[in-house]
């Protein structure tokens, strides 16, 4: 097994990352030279828990946080193997998120002496359902390795700390009716027609801004699909509008439901899935020297990321890595060298200041 050379550039480290392919329930072959990799190093104790390999300082430090990354990317699209042209990497994967990878890797090997024990967990199935995500079981099997003041998942942000992230819930409103003959209409009750009401609520509603940390997370409720209907002369008895909730990270999951409840009170809601959000935490010490070395105005984050595990562990979370997130998950995506570099310059500024 070629050995995976952690004392190479970042952007050389991503491109050997995006080269050994990783899509989601493959990872084991990478996982397997990060785990060697990594093992190498005196200063790090190594920890294997499926295809998710963990690393840890063990200094005695005042402070502990973390650096999470994923492994594993979305399906092949004509685009391994890696290729390099004016300053970009380009190839599955670079983008989400290996370029972070590669980052958190090279800090690993190269920080013996921190300021603050570090945890660095690289973890597979992120891009999958969550019961398979490593960072999930992980945070089942084993939650004192994910401790922390603080932590920064590797996602891609443009070098731009996006603090938290909003919560998402799916759910199911269905309006009951009843099946005629679209001839004889009347003999029946339509329930598409019934599901305009659910429409015109969601028309009327107005989202919250919700500020927390310095920051403004709006919320959105939206429909994203509706499905209904029998046959060409039947009248449906049934119809069901699916609907997203992205709410700001102060509102827990519950109160998230009983909030859509109260909005849809009167019809059938049932919730299909359901992530809580991760607060920013940006108030802590750790979190405020972290943003005084990176600099920039910090922004919150509307999607949904593995930071929101952290908060459930009681660990603020940001996200910040290189990479630009709208190029996730495309056939073209990429990571520009220069932001390589300049995420690991400033996060090992943040792990070696003694300020």
């Amino acid at each position: 097994m070629t050995k995976l050379d952690l004392t190479v550039s970042g952007p050389d480290l991503t491109e050997a990352l995006v080269n050994i392919a990783s899509v989601s329930g493959t990872e084991e072959k990478l996982a397997d030279k990060v785990e060697k990799a990594l093992s190498a190093y005196p200063h790090l104790k190594v920890f294997r828990h499926g295809n998710t390999v963990v690393a840890r300082t063990d200094l005695g430090r005042d402070e502990r946080v973390v650096l999470a990354g994923h492994l594993d990317t979305v399906p092949l699209n004509d685009n391994l193997p890696a290729r390099r042209a004016d300053g970009l990497i380009h190839g599955l994967g670079a983008c989400d998120m290996k370029g972070g990878v590669a980052v958190a890797l090279r800090l690993a090997a190269t920080l013996a002496e921190p300021n603050r024990d570090i945890t660095y967990v690289f973890y597979d199935c992120e891009e999958i359902e969550a019961e398979r995500n490593g960072l999930f079981k992980l945070t089942r099997s084993n939650p004192e390795l994910l401790e922390g003041v603080f932590a920064v998942v590797m996602e891609p942000s443009n070098a731009v700390v996006e603090a938290g992230c909003q919560g998402t819930m799916r759910i199911e409103v269905t309006t009951r009716g009843e099946r005629a003959h679209s001839a004889r209409s009347w003999m029946g009750v339509n329930a598409i027609h019934g599901a305009g009401e659910v429409l015109a609520r969601l028309g009327a509603y107005e989202p919250r801004r919700v500020p927390i940390d310095g920051l403004e997370y709006r919320e959105g409720l939206n429909a994203v699909a509706i499905t209904g209907g029998i046959a060409g002369n039947v009248v449906p008895d049934a119809c069901t509008v699916t609907i997203n909730y992205r709410f700001a990270p102060n509102r827990s999951e519950a109160e998230a439901e009983a909030h859509l409840r109260s909005v849809f009170e009167g019809f059938d809601v049932v919730v299909t899935d359901s992530a809580p959000g991760g607060l920013p935490g940006l108030e802590r010490p750790a979190a405020a020297a972290f943003l005084r070395v990176v600099g920039g105005e910090p922004q919150p984050k509307f999607g949904w990321t593995d930071v929101a595990r952290f908060t459930l562990l009681g660990v603020p979370a940001v996200n910040y890595g290189p990479g630009d997130p709208l190029y996730a998950h495309k056939q073209d995506e990429f990571v520009p060298e220069a932001e390589i570099a300049l995420c690991e310059q400033r996060l090992r500024t943040w792990l070696t200041s003694r300020a």
